[in-house]
């Protein structure tokens, strides 16, 4: 890889900033100063300084966030704040982007990443990726009702959903539900199957993610290395 073209993916410095950076002596290459950044590097072995501070490579960032109310998950919008206007500017340089989508009114847990292809894994329905809710109801649900959404209930459009689970708490107006897939407005429009309506929810886990180290809205964090394997092993069933 280039070494201007390394820099640049790794959101260090464009590659005019990168060659103007160079010319000056401050990017070195195994603490060697380079001054040519069309030289070809090995991102993964050799030790790359830019004005006195490491570039380490990363091929992919991997982003938790807890997702506040009125924030879209998209890339941009026109009229509301994005899931990407909430992380630094250095962060938004990479092609990031939310991996499947909170309603605007859904809070917490959105993976955000550049890496497309494991994205499409987890998304995908053969995956079978587990993604539970916290949420709460107009009305209590009746034993039956209950049934009926677990083993699956006919959307507004014909759909029928796929198996889910629910643990009521003791109001039966709130509790957890863990879905498999995830269709437009999937839940709300479940429980409007029923004739009840949800009031609030919120996604506490994705596949093997929690919101643990994000408490609070608008945080975010790295996904830690034993993470990113188990979502790796959550994108190969």
């Amino acid at each position: 890889m280039r070494l201007d073209k390394f820099l640049s993916n790794m959101g260090t410095a464009s590659r005019s900033e990168a060659a103007k950076a160079a010319r000056g002596g401050l990017v070195t290459v195994n603490s060697v100063p380079c001054r040519d950044v069309s030289k070809h590097i090995d991102p993964e072995r050799d030790v790359i300084y830019f004005n006195g501070k490491r570039v380490t490579y990363e091929k992919f960032r991997y982003i938790l966030l807890n997702k506040p109310d009125g924030v879209v998950s998209a890339t941009e919008d026109g009229r509301d704040k994005t899931v990407l206007d909430l992380l630094p500017a250095e962060l938004r340089k990479f092609e990031l982007f939310p991996c499947g989508r909170l309603d605007k009114h859904t809070l917490g847990l959105v993976l955000i990443t550049d890496n497309g292809d494991l994205a499409h894994r987890l998304l995908a329905p053969k995956s079978h990726v587990t993604k539970k809710y916290r949420y709460e109801s107009k009305f209590p649900l009746t034993d039956e009702e209950k049934r009926t959404l677990e083993e699956g209930t006919i959307l507004d459009d014909g759909y029928e959903t796929k198996p889910s689970e629910i643990e009521l708490y003791d109001d039966r107006k709130s509790g957890t539900i863990t879905l498999t897939e995830g269709k437009y407005h999937q839940i709300k429009r479940m429980f409007e199957s029923v004739n009840n309506k949800i009031t609030y929810l919120e996604r506490i886990t994705f596949g093997p993610l929690t919101l643990e180290g994000v408490p609070e809205r608008g945080d975010w964090r790295y996904l830690t290395e034993s993470e990113i394997e188990a979502l790796e092993k959550h994108g190969k069933n």
